[in-house]
């Protein structure tokens, strides 16, 4: 039988069936399971969370006194406890504050993961679970504002924001293909952690401007292998982020690293990963060269795809999580006015929310108007793709960033 309580009468042996309060106070990973270890105790008391629910067909009751227990008639069932709500959802605009600062937190959460792997200490893995429990809640509000920000990146900070943006990737995804929350989070954590093995790579070949060598190639491969040892000296036992770390880079064609797997020894999650993996990385400018847009990587990926590098099925989904026109895509409208993508919108693929700010026929840029092609009435429509190759605007990514939309006293004045 369901039971709420105070948290203060947990006591060891209890099975927690949930936790009454927000998911960024909840300080475990888990969220239904024995309480077998004294120090989760201690955590959950000093959570600051008030009362929990706990199962007592799978676990000890709250002890009664000794006195009451021989006279009180037994108490009727209280009704069952509502499952948690998700998080309601938010307009673009209203997420994008909690999403900058999302970012900035999981960046800083994740140096102090790599600098514990290059000093060799033991990773800090349970602290991540809160990070990808707020990341997974900012993508049920409005998953455009966080895949927004994590597309920005300075050349030093690519390795630990790549960590970021598959972690949220993979969380999207994972939700497209009808995981249940804990398979979610799971996916999120794998993302966060695929690329751990990383900090044990010498940053003279990480960060190498040019093409690598052979032996440089070779010891780039090593770090799915060492990230997986990273973990497991470090007591991770969770099977996803294991697999995942280990075999992200692989292919289903058995052509891929370190172990060729194919069919069903390539996993799911690393299937997924593949896919998250090699999106941002492709769309991401590095010191040797420019990322290319997110559309030009979703046709190129498509190839990829039909020759055998990722999962088709997989790739379908991850297209419908981005879009065919995802964040940061440069486009030209009926107007021949060039804008860039703020916010994909899954009931209107074809028609995402634009931010529009050149006009082709003046050659001149115009003051940013935010334009949301779904709308009845709306006259506007996509012709087609451009390339910022051609066009060379060095200010796309920060376009697409979310932001509230400008007055018309302000757009005047901009």
């Amino acid at each position: 039988m369901l039971k709420r309580i105070a948290v203060a009468e947990l006591r060891l042996g209890m099975y927690v069936h949930g936790l009454c309060g927000p998911w960024l106070a909840h300080p475990l990973w888990r969220t239904r399971f024995r309480l077998d270890d004294a120090a989760d105790l201690q955590r959950l008391r000093a959570s600051g969370i008030a009362e929990c629910v706990i199962d007592t067909a799978r676990g000890p009751d709250v002890a009664a006194p000794e006195a009451a227990a021989e006279t009180a008639a037994p108490a009727a069932p209280g009704p069952e406890p509502a499952p948690a709500e998700a998080p309601r959802p938010h307009s673009l605009e209203q997420e994008a504050q909690h999403a900058a600062r999302l970012c900035a937190q999981a960046r800083s959460q994740v140096v102090s993961l790599f600098e514990q792997a290059r000093l060799g200490r033991a990773l800090d893995v349970a602290g991540c679970a809160p990070l990808v429990e707020e990341i997974s809640a900012s993508m049920q509000r409005n998953a455009n504002a966080l895949l927004g920000m994590v597309r920005l990146k300075a050349h030093d900070d690519y390795t630990f924001m790549h960590s970021v943006a598959v972690c949220t990737l993979m969380v999207v995804l994972a939700r497209r293909l009808g995981h249940d929350e804990a398979q979610v989070r799971a996916a999120g954590l794998a993302g966060l952690l695929h690329d751990v093995g990383k900090a044990r790579i010498p940053l003279a070949v990480l960060n190498k401007p040019g093409k690598l060598g052979a032996a440089e190639t070779a010891l780039m491969q090593m770090h799915p292998e060492l990230g997986a040892r990273l973990l497991a000296d470090s007591g991770v036992a969770d099977a996803t982020a294991l697999d995942v770390c280990l075999h992200h880079h692989e292919r289903p064609d058995g052509r891929g690293y370190p172990h060729q797997q194919a069919g069903a020894a390539f996993s799911m999650p690393a299937r997924m990963a593949a896919v998250c993996d090699v999106y941002d990385a492709i769309t991401s400018n590095r010191p040797y060269k420019s990322g290319w847009s997110p559309d030009e990587s979703i046709a190129l990926m498509a190839e990829w795809t039909r020759a055998g590098q990722f999962d088709a099925a997989v790739f379908r989904a991850f297209v419908d999580c981005v879009g065919i026109y995802p964040v940061g895509s440069l486009v030209r409208l009926k107007s021949q006015r060039l804008a860039v993508v703020v916010e994909h919108l899954p009931h209107a693929p074809v028609a995402p929310r634009v931010k529009v700010f050149y006009s082709i026929r003046a050659q001149i840029q115009q003051p940013p108007e935010l334009l949301d092609l779904s709308q009845p009435g709306c006259g506007e429509r996509i012709l087609g793709r451009e390339s910022n190759r051609h066009w060379r605007f060095p200010f796309l990514d920060e376009l697409s960033v979310p932001a509230p939309p400008m007055t018309p006293g302000a757009r005047r004045a901009a």
